[in-house]
């Protein structure tokens, strides 16, 4: 199945690149600020709002270790969880707010619990990077028949064939988005060329959840043909939060949407290069260099690299006949820069074959 339907949009070969702004934790537990990123994205021109949806304890013990301390005012990871939990009337909110901005509205689930709030409101479900083994619940997302969205960052191929097979097996649709778990992702470990991979092993939509703060790594996927493309977005990069430093900024994403679908365009329209070249014709006439005289010439002159020039326009003798001329003699003088013709010169094929090679020998 090489395209799906999100939402109403085709995502898949011969779609536009789906885009997917990620927030994340960016809102560090704010709803407001939950809101204003729904603004930003939409300004953006992207397709999709992503946020994560934690509730704390479904999802996580009280002894959960922290990955890095990048939190002053939480005691555990657990209480940094907690914090971000939204209320479900929250969640409605949102979701409703995507709408009429015209996103598609997606959150991950960490848990049962949090797939069971997001279910009325999502029209398919992403998993990310460390869920990508969690089979049960994958399983179950693929039974309520929407598009399962499978990050790979933490996978191996045979975890990875596991988790397509369990979406496969369960009759929904799925995607598969080449990732690295690396926060931000260097451009020697962003794996582009697991992208053509994903397409080839699983004959499904695929893309690139990017890390790397920049829009280069997204740019280039979509050349790759990537069919969706995940980008983490923060106001700014300064702002507190575990994914901020491989965030894009709101300008930065509205460059991505816009190189996104520049590219699109180009590889739409391959250029035939003999019919561009021939409709061209014309400015190479302008353009283009004639073989003149490089100084007054006089009739018998026989010609070599000293009495001829390159100059424009093309609309002589062309450059590339410059060394076939070398030895013939002229029936007619000629003023500086007069573009020569072949009824300037004699014809003398053998005494002008000679010279050609003695001058071609030494220049």
């Amino acid at each position: 199945m090489t395209t799906l339907s999100l939402a109403g949009r085709t995502v898949g070969r011969g779609s536009p690149t789906f885009i997917i702004g990620e927030i994340a934790q960016a809102h560090d537990g704010s709803l407001g600020a939950a809101h204003a990123y729904i603004d930003v994205i939409a300004q953006a021109g992207a397709d999709a709002v992503k946020f994560q949806t934690h509730i704390a304890a479904a999802e996580s013990t009280p002894g959960e270790p922290w990955r890095v301390k990048f939190s002053r005012q939480d005691a555990s990871r657990y209480d940094y969880w907690k914090r971000m939990e939204f209320t479900r009337e929250q969640w409605v909110g949102l979701a409703e707010h995507a709408h009429e901005k015209g996103l598609v509205f997606l959150s991950t689930p960490f848990s049962f619990a949090a797939m069971e709030l997001l279910e009325p409101l999502v029209p398919a479900w992403k998993v990310g990077s460390g869920e990508t083994t969690n089979l049960p619940m994958i399983q179950r997302m693929a039974a309520t028949d929407r598009p399962v969205l499978l990050s790979s960052g933490m996978a191996s191929w045979a975890e990875l064939d596991q988790a397509v097979q369990t979406v496969r097996d369960g009759g929904a649709p799925v995607a598969v988005l080449q990732c690295t778990t690396a926060y931000p992702c260097p451009p020697e470990r962003t794996g582009l060329n697991v992208i053509g991979e994903l397409a080839a092993r699983y004959g499904c939509p695929v893309g690139l959840s990017d890390h790397s703060a920049t829009i280069y790594a997204g740019l280039a996927a979509v050349s790759l043909g990537a069919n969706l493309v995940e980008v983490h977005v923060a106001l700014s990069r300064a702002c507190f939060g575990p994914d901020t430093a491989s965030s894009l900024e709101p300008h930065e994403l509205a460059s991505l949407v816009k190189g996104a679908r520049f590219v699109e365009a180009a590889l739409a329209h391959p250029i035939d290069k003999d019919r561009a070249a021939a409709e061209l014709e014309p400015l190479k006439r302008t353009f283009g260099k004639s073989v003149v005289a490089a100084r007054v010439l006089h009739a018998g002159t026989v010609l070599g690299p000293d009495d001829l020039a390159l100059k424009k326009p093309g609309t002589g003798i062309p450059a590339a006949r410059l060394s076939s001329l070398y030895g013939r003699r002229l029936s007619t003088s000629l003023a500086a820069d007069a573009l020569l013709s072949e009824s300037d010169m004699e014809r003398s094929e053998e005494h002008t074959s000679e010279l050609q090679s003695r001058y071609v020998n030494s220049y």
